[in-house]
């Protein structure tokens, strides 16, 4: 009897899928990263994991396991650490697209530090931090309005992330 109640009940249940087992592990693995820098920077645990996590593909991007890059920070000018080229989104003059320089961390403790320095102390974030720290979606639509990604449905994918994966729960102390 408890033999065909197990069979019933695993028919009724689906394994999850190889991306929803990538992505609790990164949450997993790096959910007190998010939490440390939420509380030293103010900037919702919720928000950075999402970030790592549609960033990276769930820490298993060419970027994130070859420079530890879980943010896709890119070297600007004010940059003077180790870097990494990869091709992403720029182009020359001709249009051609080219690789990009982006920053290589020794870690991804490195790399979370970063991006909360990165968004912490440059004007064109400050106003994330007028925001209430759980008021994840005025962050996500936030960080679109200021520039931090190329992509017109970044601040929604970052919401659908968070509520999908229950991120907002790391944003409680």
């Amino acid at each position: 009897m408890i033999l065909l109640i197990a069979v019933l009940c695993s028919s009724f249940t689906s394994p999850l899928s190889d991306k929803e087992r990538a992505y609790n592990q990164y949450i997993q693995l790096y959910s007190h990263l998010a939490q440390a820098e939420s509380r030293a920077y103010g900037i919702p645990a919720s928000v950075i994991l999402a970030q790592g996590l549609l960033e990276t593909n769930a820490g298993n991007s060419i970027l994130a396991r070859r420079a530890h890059n879980h943010f896709g920070i890119k070297c600007k000018q004010t940059w003077e650490g180790p870097t990494y080229y990869y091709i992403d989104d720029d182009r020359n003059s001709a249009g051609e697209l080219v690789p990009s320089c982006f920053r290589n961390y020794t870690s991804v403790e490195e790399s979370y530090r970063d991006h909360s320095l990165f968004l912490k102390y440059r004007d064109r974030y400050a106003v994330l931090f007028t925001y209430d720290r759980d008021d994840y979606a005025a962050w996500c639509r936030g960080l679109k309005t200021c520039g931090y990604a190329t992509n017109d449905k970044y601040g929604e994918a970052l919401i659908s992330c968070i509520e999908r994966y229950n991120l907002h729960t790391f944003d409680r102390p």
